[in-house]
């Protein structure tokens, strides 16, 4: 398989397994509105929590299952789960402050975001694996590199669609209420979806 091809099926594959973390990365953007160092926070976290999700898949690849047994993956929910019932409580216990302190932005912190996206690759890893595993070093690379220049072009496109007007004005409305639901709601699926705690 040559690089070109190893670099337009990485786009596919990047595409395929992260797209539904426009509307988690959005949630951020909304949450951190009229935050100093938000976009930096977000697109920080993301590659930390993204370089792990590829470096596990790396070394399940080439045979490091001792360090990332299968059935752990579907565990990962619960770091989702705990952040979005803790931004609940927070929300919950908050709701008798002013209307202009629900609507300010808060700091998004880098390791949240890492956390968020670590949690939600247990379908990343499950794909990349047996694709890293059939194709050889320089695609494995090749990959890589695509899947990294590709984070910023998602947390880019999570930030233009969470400054659109119409989508902004709800967001900034509901975010304290659609944060902890997308939280929890991943937070289950995917313990769900792995058959952790034999569900």
């Amino acid at each position: 398989m040559n690089l070109l091809a190893s670099a337009l099926q990485a786009v596919g594959l990047f595409l395929a397994t992260n797209i539904d973390d426009i509307i988690v990365l959005s949630l951020f953007f909304a949450r951190g509105s009229g935050v100093r160092g938000t976009t930096r926070s977000i697109l920080l976290g993301q590659y930390l929590g993204f370089g792990a999700i590829l470096a596990a898949s790396v070394l399940v690849a080439v045979g490091a299952t001792t360090f990332l047994p299968e059935e752990a993956i579907a565990y990962f929910g619960l770091i989702p789960l705990l952040l979005g019932v803790y931004a609940a409580w927070r929300a919950w216990r908050g709701r008798e402050d002013d209307d202009e302190q629900k609507t300010a932005g808060k700091k998004v912190a880098v390791s949240t975001v890492a956390a968020v996206t670590f949690a939600n690759g247990g379908d990343n890893i499950g794909v990349y694996v047996p694709v890293f595993v059939t194709v050889g070093l320089p695609a494995v690379v090749a990959y890589s590199i695509v899947f990294l220049a590709l984070v910023s072009v998602l947390v880019v496109t999570a930030r233009y669609v969470a400054t659109r007007k119409a989508i902004a004005e709800v967001l900034e409305r509901w975010e304290h209420v659609l944060f902890p639901i997308v939280l929890i709601g991943l937070g289950v699926f995917i313990l769900v979806e792995g058959g952790a705690f034999g569900l």
